[in-house]
């Protein structure tokens, strides 16, 4: 399995304290405008997706969905999660451009 971009620097957002989970603390730094950057998995539950969708988007806050709730929780060091903030722009950049859409793209090299 090749490193995802997106995923390792997850993973170091995480260490150094610029990732944050769980959806009353993403919620809560989406309103604070703490969230450069939302993270939400392609199998959150639609209820889920709306919320953070309608949440980011009434904030101006950037939301990607993508990967499973295990790529994410485990790119982060937690198990399954489906929701993460990113509270710092360099990191919030760096994740962004590594970013793939699953859904849409599947492994094309």
């Amino acid at each position: 399995m090749t490193t995802n971009k997106a995923l390792s620097r997850m993973g170091l957002a995480m260490r150094a304290g610029k990732l944050v989970s769980g959806e009353e603390i993403v919620l809560k730094a989406i309103r604070s405008g703490e969230a450069k950057l939302v993270l939400l998995a392609e199998d959150a539950s639609d209820n889920t997706k709306k919320k953070v969708a309608d949440k980011c988007e009434s904030y101006g806050v950037e939301l990607l969905i993508g990967y499973t709730r295990f790529e994410l929780g485990g790119a982060a060091g937690k198990p399954e999660r489906v929701l993460f903030a990113v509270t710092d722009k360099g990191f919030a950049d760096m994740i962004r451009s590594g970013w793939v859409q699953h859904s849409e793209v599947e492994n094309i090299e």
